[in-house]
């Protein structure tokens, strides 16, 4: 059965103005036969892309629960799937967790109904873009961060900086990087400028990429502008970037582990790596729609996602990190010690994870540009403005 508890948070009251009342599961009863998430791609994985990775069959029919997948591509594109409805679960990056805690799109999760919570990484269990005045939101799934992947035939050895996707420049090759990289099709690539300027303009004072005045913001609009004239694709779909790093000329770009992992496997000559200006990154949380209609099975699927064979598999799989640490070690699944490390297990503290910009920040109330206009001004940049 399904009991309803009303809960306020003060942080939702700073984000929202309001007392939002949420539902929280307190009690579960029988599954209802299926459970809808919508998630990143390569996520959820039923042996259809390779069938070595496979950790939705097993569930199905322990469960009783048909795992329905809808694929998204950007954290605006999960938040207004969220919105519209008709979901049980996103796999929601830091970005837009709190979006969706703060639009009452999610409700609390009851941490006693999932027994392997206590495995999940203490670094992850409170973190603040699932957790709210102690209140979670959400079960974390997996973590990593935005690696530069680039062209190996082209560059002989690693790039060392973000500039060769920012700063015109001729490439090892001897040819322009115009026209041969790309960047990410969602507004939170603004983050990454402002990442880079913090190494490289240091006199911005920039202290996060995610809290910007409106001159550091400035700069940071200036700097994609830019880009925008080395750009052959803003790209978001994964598999369309795979396909342009195989066969339109692309050599070097953002981009996630997953299209790294799919390439190698395929034999293209690509490999990643973290440039010194550092990383921003992901982490991401199965958050339950306050209004789900299977919040039996979403429940099941939570407790199932934190399996250490599926969260060794993924980590493989996805070229990420497992939010459970045994999952690198206990043998259950894929991962090792040596691979996890290779994923950047121990580089938590060095990647500045996604989260969504307001404007009341460390800086100072309303002193930050708020999200909404990264949005509006991340399209014009796109658009040539």
């Amino acid at each position: 059965m399904k009991n309803l508890k009303l809960m306020a948070t003060t942080a939702l009251c700073a984000l929202t103005g309001i007392t939002p009342a949420l539902a929280q599961v307190t009690e579960l009863g029988a599954p209802e036969g299926q459970v809808s998430i919508v998630a990143w791609p390569g996520y959820i994985e039923r042996g259809e892309t390779d069938k070595a990775f496979d950790w939705v069959t097993k569930f199905e029919e322990a469960s009783g629960c048909k795992v329905n997948v809808k694929t998204a591509n950007t954290s605006d594109e999960m938040v207004a799937l969220m919105n519209e409805g008709g979901f049980d679960l996103v796999t929601a990056s830091g970005d837009a967790s709190l979006r969706l805690v703060a639009g009452d799109r999610v409700q609390p999760i009851n941490t006693d109904l999932i027994p392997s919570w206590k495995t999940v990484d203490e670094r992850l269990q409170n973190a603040p873009w699932h957790t709210v005045d102690g209140v979670h939101y959400g079960v974390p799934y997996m973590w990593g961060p935005n690696v530069l992947m680039y062209n190996t035939e082209v560059f002989k050895e690693p790039p060392t900086s973000w500039n060769v996707v920012f700063e015109e420049m001729d490439l090892p090759d001897g040819k322009s990087n115009k026209g041969r990289v790309q960047a990410y099709d969602g507004p939170i690539h603004i983050a990454d400028a402002a990442q880079y300027l913090m190494a490289h303009k240091p006199e911005l004072g920039i202290t996060s990429p995610y809290e910007l005045n409106e001159d550091q913001y400035k700069a940071a609009l200036d700097l994609l502008r830019a880009q925008r004239n080395l750009v052959s694709r803003y790209w978001h779909d994964a598999f369309i970037q795979i396909d342009d790093f195989k066969n339109e000329g692309v050599v070097a770009s953002g981009s996630w582990p997953f299209q790294v992992n799919l390439l190698k496997a395929d034999g293209q000559p690509v490999a990643s790596t973290i440039p010194e200006e550092g990383a921003t990154g992901w982490a991401d949380t199965t958050m339950m729609h306050v209004d789900a209609k299977n919040p039996n099975c979403a429940y099941l699927w939570m407790e199932h996602s934190l399996a250490s064979n599926l969260q060794s598999d993924l980590a493989v799989w996805f070229g990420a990190n497992p939010s459970v640490p045994a999952a690198c070690t206990d043998g259950r699944g894929m991962s090792t010690a040596e691979s996890c490390t290779a994923n950047g297990m121990d580089d938590f503290d060095k990647i500045r994870f996604w989260t969504t910009p307001v404007s009341n920040c460390s800086q100072g109330e309303g002193a930050c540009v708020p999200y909404y206009r990264w949005v509006s001004d991340y399209i014009g940049v796109i658009g040539g403005r």
